[in-house]
């Protein structure tokens, strides 16, 4: 099916944080059924098919499509790195992460920290130097995860020690350029806003630093005086111990594994508790002539 670019936008919707939000609290999701009847997949699909079979189906078309967007990427990074390379046990992923007046897409916490900018086909590249130059004061590896339409600009614009993956019409990753580790080059200041006040802490008490007593209106401040006098190896690797701690995903391995590949992506960033994970499987398990009446 070749998608169109408004069945591309509808399908596209299929994995946003609405639907998973329906999922999770409903098992059902009336949007899912509207977004999937302004396309022509439902009609195309066989008696059998299930909700998690029809976003999966959809997923595919999309993925080579011109009409790729951030999700696809997100995905990619989520299937072939996180739970490719790692698992959920001894790595994390974090979503839309501070980094100075910017946010990373995706951070990929294991022995150290890996940012990853994602520049699909839709995106542009005019804020792209100075979102690096935030992510390098804040993880020690940064990549851009670039459609080969970008790739040309984004080798000239990232700094040498920023990597460099394209993802293929057949999605599969393609480093381009290696990415550099360099924790030295942190900020702790920077690193200190994308810390939780306990995980702040956490970190003063692992470098055998005292917590500071003070009030409350002025804890933030004393924080990032102590923060600016730490040595920047140092923090970064506590940084990543604590959050993978504090921030883990474990609990939700089995649950990612038993869904549908397409949706991992999408559950993860939900973070569902464990009744909200029972009802998700509900609505990717229903039958597909069922999930249409939901509207």
């Amino acid at each position: 099916m070749d998608l169109d670019k408004n069945e591309a936008s509808a399908l596209s919707r299929l994995f946003s944080a609405a639907v998973m939000r329906d999922f999770s609290k409903d098992g059902r999701s009336p949007l899912f059924a509207r977004l999937l009847n302004h396309t022509r997949l439902g009609s195309c699909m066989p008696p059998e098919a299930t909700v998690g079979i029809v976003l999966d189906q959809a997923f595919k078309l999309l993925s080579k499509s011109r009409f790729r967007d951030d999700y696809v990427y997100r995905a990619a990074i989520t299937e072939k790195i996180l739970l490719g390379r790692h698992n959920l046990n001894t790595a994390t992923l974090l979503n839309e992460v501070r980094a100075g007046s910017c946010k990373a897409d995706v951070v990929v916490l294991n022995g150290t920290s890996t940012a990853y900018e994602i520049k699909s086909e839709r995106d542009s590249l005019v804020r792209l130097k100075n979102q690096l130059e935030n992510y390098r004061q804040v993880f020690a590896t940064v990549n851009v995860v670039v459609s080969k339409s970008h790739l040309s600009e984004v080798l000239q614009i990232a700094a040498e020690d920023v990597g460099v993956i394209t993802l293929s019409e057949r999605y599969r990753f393609q480093t381009e350029r290696a990415p550099q580790n360099h924790p030295e080059r942190v900020d702790p200041t920077m690193i200190l806003d994308i810390l939780r006040l306990n995980e702040a802490t956490t970190i003063l008490s692992l470098l055998g630093q005292e917590i500071p007593n003070v009030p409350n209106t002025k804890i933030r401040s004393e924080l990032h005086r102590i923060f600016a006098k730490l040595e920047p190896t140092a923090v970064h690797k506590e940084m990543v111990n604590t959050l993978k701690v504090t921030r883990s995903q474990a609990s939700l391995a089995s649950f990612v594994s038993s869904v549908p590949a397409s949706v991992r992506a999408a559950s993860l960033a939900a973070n569902p508790t464990s009744k909200n994970r029972v009802r998700i499987k509900e609505a990717v398990d229903t039958p597909l002539a069922e999930a249409l009446a939901w509207m």
